[in-house]
């Protein structure tokens, strides 16, 4: 038989690969052409208002007061420590609202499929009012309606005289390190490791002889006798700074001021809600017979949700839950609103204003959001692959 000859693929607009390939080449030229005129447009308007590009910015005096850090800053510090502490604050309110928000999802969920009537309804209302709140509101109506209408210090609400709450935060203990505490720090480490060879050997033992001990009261144990006798032979490991009124205002202690308590209440109400349909969702996903088949062992409603459903929902609410953690993190850029001093209120406002250098600000600001976000579904990803099924 005779072969056929090879065609050649003529180089002609009819052609579509040919067309393929000219739109791609001339979709990276306009490209090109606009970053670079976007590139020369910002040095010639740079040069023009006299400002200089570069980061050298950072190692000047900032000149200028924060009212929460987590470390140390005076006004002279350089504009470097000013980014630290603002990712120090960005962070502390995310990790509150992440936790807060994931407790309170995980009870509302489940509210949401009690048996009982007025439970589920309650959950419901909870979720359909403050899901359709724009956050931001929500932040105002805490932080001017709620917090700042608390008394002033002198009338501050007590508890027990160590807790203290007014207009001015929240002030409580503040716990510092003393004589004992290298040993009783030595002491929980060594309770922790315990706990953990416990619960080792009693799934061991459970999978060799199908029978499951209630070890968590030794777990507390533990907790509770081996920081007590480091405490009786070496001494108290802590000893706390109780805050005390002083003239118009309390000193010692700890505070949380009114910004970070607003934050923290309203972006965990509002992202809770989201979670407890995550939460709801996920559980709803898991076969009914799965419910049907520990119901029929005798297991009881506690140990079917821990043992027999939550571990087949959570690959389902793993994936939306990452991204509602991703949400409070970006969310928390509108504590700028009430003056909370986080990376974005701190770095791309009070010194992108005193020094000029807007591209090189926000380029830090957005790439330190970047490196957040990565990270939170980096270890997410991680978490979500460990729990996941491994089907036959």
């Amino acid at each position: 038989m005779s072969q056929r000859p090879t065609e050649k693929v003529a180089f002609s607009l009819r052609n579509p690969a040919v067309r393929a390939w000219l739109y791609q080449i001339f979709a990276v030229l306009l490209l090109v052409a606009c970053l670079g005129y976007l590139l020369h447009n910002t040095i010639t308007n740079l040069t023009t208002r006299g400002i200089t590009s570069g980061f050298d910015f950072l190692s000047r005096g900032a000149g200028f007061g924060i009212v929460q850090h987590l470390i140390s800053f005076q006004e002279g510090d350089s504009y470097a420590r000013v980014f630290v502490i603002g990712l120090l604050n960005t962070l502390l309110v995310s990790a509150l609202c992440i936790v807060f928000a994931s407790i309170l999802g995980f009870i509302v969920g489940l509210g949401r499929l009690s048996d009982n009537w007025l439970i589920r309804k309650l959950c419901t209302c909870y979720i359909e009012t403050f899901r359709n709140i724009p956050p931001l509101l929500q932040i105002f109506f805490w932080y001017f309606a709620v917090l700042r209408n608390m008394p002033g210090p002198k009338q501050s609400l007590s508890l027990f005289d160590t807790v203290f709450a007014s207009n001015r935060g929240l002030y409580l203990p503040s716990p510092e390190l003393a004589q004992g505490s290298i040993a009783g720090l030595l002491a929980l480490l060594l309770a922790i490791v315990g706990i953990v060879m416990l619960k080792r050997y009693n799934r061991f033992h459970q999978i060799h002889t199908g029978k499951y001990w209630r070890v968590w009261p030794w777990y507390i144990v533990m907790l509770l006798v081996l920081p007590g006798l480091a405490h009786l032979l070496f001494g108290p490991a802590l000893h706390w700074d109780i805050p005390a009124l002083h003239g118009f205002n309390f000193r010692g202690g700890m505070v949380l001021i009114p910004e970070l308590g607003a934050l923290t209440l309203a972006l965990s109400v509002y992202t809770s809600t989201f979670i407890a349909e995550v939460i709801r969702s996920g559980i709803q996903s898991v076969s009914h017979g799965q419910h049907e088949a520990a119901r029929s062992l005798g297991l009881p409603n506690t140990v079917t949700l821990r043992q027999v459903i939550l571990p087949q929902a959570m690959r389902v609410i793993i994936p939306p839950l990452t991204s509602q953690y991703l949400n409070i993190v970006k969310n928390s850029s509108l504590a700028a609103a009430i003056g909370y001093p986080d990376m974005v209120s701190l770095f791309a406002g009070t010194v992108l204003n005193q020094t000029g250098q807007a591209i090189e600000t926000i380029a830090i600001t957005m790439s330190v959001y970047l490196i957040i976000s990565l990270l939170i579904s980096f270890l997410m990803n991680i978490y979500n692959r460990r729990i996941a099924l491994v089907e036959r």
